[in-house]
């Protein structure tokens, strides 16, 4: 069975750190690549970061880099995204998708995404 599934997200003050978790299952890591995207209400859905095996790649926005790491372990199959120095504007609920080969900043170029993890950033 093909799914992508997000875990990891809750409440963190500003400042703080949490590490999301990707669990794929079903497909190679290898030939596909995971992006993160973040939905924060009332705003359209952006991407974070992608991760591609098959290119060598890591993208960032320019709004997390330095803060978020995105990363990869193939034996769990599991790609993380490790967020630090959190703060209120990265309230969103996160999602992570699957695309064969080569990140894409669409999420419409997904083929299979996940349900959604909420990160909440609040004092």
């Amino acid at each position: 069975q093909l799914q992508v599934a997000e875990s990891g997200g809750g409440l963190v003050q500003p400042g703080g750190s949490l590490r999301l978790s990707c669990a794929v299952t079903g497909l190679n890591l290898d030939y596909w690549a995971i992006g993160w995207f973040r939905q924060a209400p009332g705003k359209e859905r952006e991407g974070v970061s992608c991760i591609s095996n098959a290119d060598g790649t890591t993208d960032y926005a320019d709004s997390v880099k330095g803060r978020f790491t995105i990363s990869r372990d193939n034996t769990q199959n599991t790609v993380y995204l490790q967020m630090n120095s959190l703060q209120p504007e990265d309230t969103a609920v996160y999602y992570c998708a699957a695309k064969y080969y080569k990140c894409s900043t669409s999420i419409y170029e997904y083929d299979y995404k996940g349900q959604g993890s909420q990160v909440t950033v609040s004092s």
